[in-house]
């Protein structure tokens, strides 16, 4: 792992973050209609499109996994998923904090509420699954193809409030380019805090591979000395 990357991430996070911080809380105007309780929508939407970039990934390192049987790429989609799972809890907080002034209710079985959850729970069993596995190599491969077959949630969420009677807004944009975002300040708030939050969670992902790498090199260090010691005592 390149320590220059991790810099990056990092050097971005720290610009990016502050920034968005500002622009949501002073900068942004305040929507008329919500009022003071839209602002949330800054972190909820970023959230979410991290979240489902981080499951995405997972898929993706556990089908390589599968085909190539190389470790890289079940810390990647072990890594990954772990962010995602972080990012995909954000989701759910930040929108029942958003839902109650609005809705008058912390949480309501919504179609994409409801399958936002259910994403959650698919991705909460691959984090258990690994964490009771350990090294497990058969686990792994469990884990990959939970991955693989939970992920496919996502584009049902995404078109969820169009196949279903919803009252969660139906898209940001819709086809002729309209948007909920009047003021061109909205817009470039979101886009900052979209990036603020991308980088913070590229490196969170870059910390957890390199601490899995470590662990996996780890783990085959010990394998080959406990080989080379059962070599060793065979021996005459």
């Amino acid at each position: 792992m390149r320590p220059s990357l991790g810099a990056a991430f990092a050097a971005a996070g720290c610009v990016l973050v502050p920034a968005a911080l500002f622009m949501v809380f002073v900068y942004v105007p305040t929507e008329a209609s919500q009022g003071i309780v839209q602002r949330i929508f800054y972190f909820h939407v970023p959230c979410a499109w991290v979240a489902f970039l981080g499951f995405g990934l997972s898929a993706v390192a556990g089908a390589f996994y599968l085909f190539f049987a190389q470790q890289v790429w079940d810390d990647i989609g072990y890594a990954a998923a772990e962010v995602g799972m972080l990012f995909c809890t954000l989701v759910l907080i930040t929108g029942s904090l958003w839902a109650k002034p609005i809705w008058g209710t912390w949480w309501t079985w919504d179609s994409r509420l409801t399958t936002t959850f259910i994403l959650w729970l698919l991705y909460a069993g691959y984090l258990l699954l690994r964490a009771m596995g350990e090294e497990n190599e058969q686990v792994a491969r469990l884990a990959a193809v939970v991955a693989i077959v939970a992920v496919l949630d996502i584009p049902l969420i995404v078109i969820s409030v169009r196949l279903w009677r919803t009252i969660h807004p139906a898209v940001l944009v819709t086809r002729s380019g309209e948007h909920g975002l009047e003021d061109p300040r909205m817009l470039q708030t979101l886009a900052v805090s979209m990036l603020a939050i991308s980088a913070l969670s590229a490196w969170l992902f870059w910390l957890r591979l390199k601490t899995l790498r470590a662990k996996s090199r780890l783990f085959e260090l010990r394998r080959m000395l406990a080989t080379a010691q059962a070599i060793g005592d065979g021996a005459p």
